[in-house]
């Protein structure tokens, strides 16, 4: 079986296992309810709600399972465990295209991404190209439509 893992951080595992929690204790009972609502109403074979409870509860066994995989074998990243100026999982990064703004971006595990709020994860053409530089770096990042330089302007570990 191939080695799996899911590098995160401390905080993102803690909030997959509060989602699975939820899925479990609120999320099931409550389709599960609805499933059993449905089925009063008689003919299952035209029964719209019926089909929307049972294809609600595939998706929420789906992602119980996902979370409970992903905790499973979780691969909780501590910054502090990496050099100051070294990009990591946990680490907030300053970087700077030669005449644009700086931009800032925290790097978290696939789970956790949300790049509306800078996070992006450790799986992303930026992250993967910024991962183990360092303050003053410059690094070229590939992306699908083209690569482009930045210079590594400060690195933290993120709050």
């Amino acid at each position: 079986m191939a080695d799996r893992s899911y590098p995160m951080t401390a905080a993102g595992k803690k909030k997959l296992e509060e989602e699975l929690e939820h899925l479990k204790k609120v999320d099931r009972p409550e389709v599960i309810n609805r499933i059993k609502i449905a089925r009063s109403y008689g003919d299952l074979s035209e029964n719209s709600e019926y089909t929307s409870a049972k294809d609600e509860q595939s998706v929420i066994e789906s992602k119980i399972a996902s979370h409970i995989e992903q905790i499973q074998y979780a691969k909780v990243i501590d910054a502090d465990d990496v050099a100051d100026d070294e990009i990591s999982i946990g680490k907030k990064v300053t970087v700077q295209e030669d005449g644009e703004e700086p931009d800032v971006y925290t790097i978290v595990g696939a789970s956790e991404s949300d790049p509306d709020s800078g996070k992006i994860s450790n799986e992303s053409p930026i992250a993967k190209a910024l991962i183990g530089k360092h303050t003053g770096d410059t690094v070229t990042i590939e992306t699908p439509v083209g690569s482009y330089d930045v210079i590594v302007k400060d690195v933290a570990v993120a709050e």
